[in-house]
């Protein structure tokens, strides 16, 4: 049975430029909303959600970052406590899958080593504006070993699978560390539930992380 601090929790955090849909893409999984008027994030707003994991039930705290380069030193510094990433581009628009590249330079220059990276091809319901073909994008998550699935904030598509996925990825990496009894402080989710405390998504930027290490 595993066994894990009671402070513990999950923390992801969703990069990649303005605009490509990541409120959306936080707001779909943790309430099932969409806002057509989604205006770009200030600093870094979060939200929790818990998911079940092989019958284990997991809270996870999602971090959205702002994708302009002005907030870069406050988002940066998020990278260091989270345990996973979805690095956000939209399909229908080349440049901010360019930029991929450098985002994941970015979140490799920050974070711990062994975070989990998925590469996330929002807006696929913008079928007939695509700009990134799927083999494209598939060969450059394979090149850098992320995983990668295409969404749609719009119409859900893909969205619960994306969290899942990469909550479950985290999930077997730690119990696999603990089973081999090394600890590790950053990556832990609990053997029954993990306690956060939620707080509000205004002025969050000037919140901690609670995962963020010393």
């Amino acid at each position: 049975m595993l066994t894990v601090p009671s402070s513990a929790c999950l923390a992801v955090v969703l990069i990649g430029d303005s605009g490509v849909g990541k409120s959306n893409l936080l707001a779909r999984f943790t309430r099932n909303e969409f806002n057509l008027e989604s205006k770009s994030t200030i600093g870094v707003e979060f939200a929790t959600r818990s998911i079940q994991v092989e019958g284990k039930t997991i809270k996870a705290q999602i971090w959205d970052t702002a994708g302009q380069e002005r907030y870069r030193a406050i988002t940066s510094a998020y990278y260091r406590g989270a345990v996973g990433a979805l690095l956000v581009y939209d399909i229908a628009k080349h440049l901010t899958y360019e930029n991929a590249e450098r985002w994941l330079k970015e979140l490799q220059d920050h974070a711990d080593s062994n975070i989990v990276i998925m590469l996330v091809g929002n807006k696929s319901d913008l079928r007939h504006l695509r700009a990134v073909p799927t083999d494209e994008a598939t060969a450059f998550a394979e090149k850098n070993g992320l995983s990668f699935l295409e969404t749609s904030a719009l119409d859900s598509h893909n969205v619960e699978q994306a969290f899942q996925q990469i909550l479950s990825e985290i999930y077997h990496i730690v119990s696999q560390r603990q089973m081999s009894g090394r600890s590790d402080s950053d990556f832990s989710p609990a053997s029954n539930v993990v306690p956060i405390t939620v707080e509000p998504t205004q002025n969050s930027s000037s919140k901690g992380m609670c995962c963020q290490s010393n």
